[in-house]
């Protein structure tokens, strides 16, 4: 279905499908274009009126920012646009389509970067934020022109493609640890350390006062109230990113849980994309979370100060996400992790989010103007696009890592044969 610009940018994909309830296992059948996915999903959640009143709650609140989502994201990126001097060659079409699908943690910044290529170019970009672990699933299906993630493919789905796919590094973010706890005095900012976070998801530490919660926060009242764990029911790379940071900190964090998109978790109640679990943090007393910052920020949700690698207390911010990124090195492939990085200043749960494309671009039917549409918007998106990140709270790319980014855009093929690479 062909939605009008306007349309698909305000359909934000804010459904917060929460689970308050027992264990159980459910399945869930979704289906795009030409693709059937079914993914099973296990969600244990307390067995309580309070939590099921937080669902519907949740669920609201998801409704109402979804009416206003987009006009938040232009007021935030006005006055951006091309302010890095750098330009996009001249687009080869003035109309057509493209169709993407994957992680929610760029959404607002993809929704902006959309629209205003729309505007530019004539060309319309359908995004579906329906998570990394699907927009993986559907670039591997070849039903999409580009999948996005926030965390790179292992080798294992990488070899399971029908040809290569180079991840393609849009932007950096960070993951924040947000919560709800009533009666702290006003002004009040939690501190947090990774193995205490690793404990909390692990559910070792059940309440708000716990010993190892009081001594990181000295001074502050903190009360004897529940914890209530918050998590993705998704397969999400907002989910990898976290658990790849808990698992560097915590060595029984990574034996019991792991690191991946979906991971077989042991406690808390279960919300579908960032937005979803914004909301049952916002509306659940005792909870805590884990969202990308813009979704923080969007829901007026307060965020923890983290300890990094360098000892230091560190809020989500442009320049902590930049820090991490200067203190890491992309292999060649640009398939890299930069949590937990080394360094003053670094915030440790930052991560790159990628846009995962064929560089040959002659399969599945394609014609060629197909492939130039999405080089090109591909190369806006690393020129003329960079200047929309910092508004919308995402640190654009370091110089080094847009030109890596760029090479391997301009070297995109139909056949064999170059494209339109820039000059």
């Amino acid at each position: 279905m062909n939605l009008p610009r306007k349309t698909w940018l305000m359909a934000l994909p804010l459904t917060a499908l929460l689970f308050a309830c027992t264990e159980q296992t459910t399945s869930k059948t979704t289906t795009d274009g030409n693709t059937t996915t079914t993914v099973s999903e296990t969600t244990t959640a307390p067995d309580t009126t309070a939590a099921a009143s937080a669902v519907q709650e949740a669920g609201d609140t998801a409704s109402a920012a979804a009416a206003s989502a987009g006009q938040a994201v232009d007021d935030a990126a006005t006055g951006a646009g091309a302010a890095l001097g750098l330009n996009a060659p001249k687009a080869p079409y003035a109309d057509g389509s493209l169709t993407g699908a994957g992680a929610s943690f760029p959404y607002p910044l993809y929704s902006k970067m959309f629209d205003e290529y729309a505007k530019e170019t004539g060309v319309s970009v359908n995004y579906q934020s329906v998570g990394s672990g699907t927009g993986q699933k559907q670039i591997i299906a070849q039903t999409v022109d580009f999948g996005a993630s926030d965390n790179a493919m292992d080798d294992e789905k990488l070899a399971s493609a029908p040809g290569k796919i180079a991840h393609i590094p849009m932007a950096l973010g960070a993951v924040t640890a947000t919560y709800n706890v009533p009666g702290l005095a006003e002004g009040t900012e939690l501190k947090m350390t990774g193995p205490v976070l690793a404990d909390i998801y692990l559910g070792k530490i059940k309440t708000w006062n716990d010993p190892a919660l009081t001594k990181i926060n000295e001074g502050v009242q903190l009360p004897a109230l529940p914890i209530t764990v918050a998590r993705r029911s998704d397969s999400s790379g907002t989910t990898a990113v976290f658990t790849d940071y808990l698992s560097k900190v915590s060595p029984e964090f990574k034996e019991k849980v792991g690191s991946a998109n979906s991971v077989n978790w042991t406690v808390g109640s279960a919300a579908k994309g960032n937005d979803g679990v914004a909301g049952l943090v916002q509306n659940t007393p005792g909870s805590i979370g884990y969202i990308e910052e813009a979704y923080a920020k969007q829901n007026n949700l307060p965020m923890m100060a983290m300890e990094n690698a360098a000892g230091e207390f560190v809020k989500p911010s442009l320049e902590g996400v930049t820090a991490a990124a200067a203190a890491s090195e992309l292999p060649e492939d640009m398939r890299g992790s930069v949590t937990n990085a080394e360094g003053a200043g670094a915030y440790p749960m930052a991560s790159y989010t990628y846009l995962l494309v064929y560089p040959e671009q002659n399969y599945a039917g394609r014609d060629k103007a197909q492939g130039e549409r999405l080089q090109h918007l591909l190369q806006w998106m690393l020129t003329s696009g960079q200047g929309y990140h910092e508004g919308l709270s995402y640190a654009k790319l370091p110089d080094a890592v847009r030109d890596r980014a760029l090479e391997t855009v301009n070297g995109m093929t139909f056949d064999g044969q170059p494209m339109n690479p820039m000059q």
